[in-house]
């Protein structure tokens, strides 16, 4: 398995109300465009969060966050090799997230150190009817995270994804908490667990 090219550190935290997740991701070239709720955020550098309260591969949730604190959730009722289907009209309700840079946003004039993220998601966001969504102590979950990194150079003054001689994007590097093997967060039975203690 390739090693990435930057670090990437999460941190987990839960009370009786809501789960918190704290990440730090190294970047030298802190990028980001896309600022509309919803947004297709994966199209540039991002940060997910894949969530299954009930460890059962179904009912699961999806939440990108990207450098300009833009967020794109969505619900599955179960994977698309399963003909599964997405629901972006979802939202984590009540969810609060920030991002702190430690650079400069789109300058390709210096290099940056990275940029934190941090969310605060109710349990009552995740909640679904017959499903469990509410955690206590010894309950476990299947989680995931992933980092979406884009091989970035510069042109005429701004930040673009570098192309293959045809003119095509280079693919992104897609790094997972939990490996998969393949580029696709939608195989949940390879997600890690997380057991609240």
């Amino acid at each position: 398995m390739k090693k990435p090219r930057f670090s990437t550190k999460c941190k987990i935290l839960w009370d009786e109300e809501h789960l918190y997740i704290a990440a730090h991701l190294e970047e030298p070239h802190l990028y980001a465009t896309l600022n509309k709720h919803d947004d297709i955020i994966y199209r540039e550098h991002d940060f997910e969060v894949f969530l299954d309260p009930g460890a059962d591969q179904t009912n699961y949730f999806e939440i990108e966050v990207n450098a300009l604190n833009t967020t794109m959730e969505l619900f599955m009722n179960k994977p698309y090799k399963k003909g599964g289907t997405y629901d972006m009209n979802w939202n984590a309700e009540g969810m609060v997230t920030a991002v702190n840079l430690k650079g400069s946003l789109n300058d390709q004039n210096d290099i940056d150190s990275g940029w934190t993220l941090e969310m605060k998601i109710p349990f009552t966001a995740l909640e679904k009817e017959n499903r469990p969504y509410k955690p206590k102590r010894g309950s476990t979950w299947r989680i995931n995270f992933s980092r979406v990194e884009w091989d970035m150079e510069m042109k005429d003054g701004n930040y673009t994804v570098k192309k293959n001689v045809q003119g095509k994007k280079l693919p992104e590097d897609n790094w997972v908490w939990s490996p998969i093997g393949v580029v696709n967060m939608h195989i949940p039975e390879k997600w890690g667990y997380l057991t609240f203690k």
